[in-house]
């Protein structure tokens, strides 16, 4: 399980500790709710040289998503990893990250 020390609306950047103790700082790219709950499309800070090449050649960021949850009154944010949820999500943060990008650049879609 993984904790945060913070309000992740209130700020851009997040770290979250890990069941050792150990930080990790990340940017958030997104926030989202949706039925299946609250979710954070997350990009480990350093990462911004660590480009992923997609299928047609194009340059990609992974990222991870986490989902909020209740423990205690407090937020935790879980990684998720149940591939049918990650793909349903992470559709939805793609096609929101490529929106934003085709407004913020212009761009129009291949």
């Amino acid at each position: 399980m993984i904790d945060s020390d913070k309000s992740a609306e209130d700020c851009y950047t997040i770290t979250l500790i890990d069941d050792n103790g150990e930080e990790y700082d990340f940017e958030i790219l997104d926030v989202m709710e949706n039925e299946d709950g609250k979710f954070y499309a997350l990009l480990p800070n350093g990462q911004e040289e660590d480009l992923d090449i997609d299928s047609q050649g194009k340059d990609f960021y992974s990222y991870y998503v986490f989902k909020s949850v209740k423990e205690d009154g407090e937020e935790k944010l879980v990684e998720v990893f149940d591939n049918k949820t990650l793909d349903r999500v992470g559709k939805i943060f793609d096609a929101r990250f490529k929106k934003s990008y085709d407004e913020t650049t212009g761009e129009l879609d291949d």
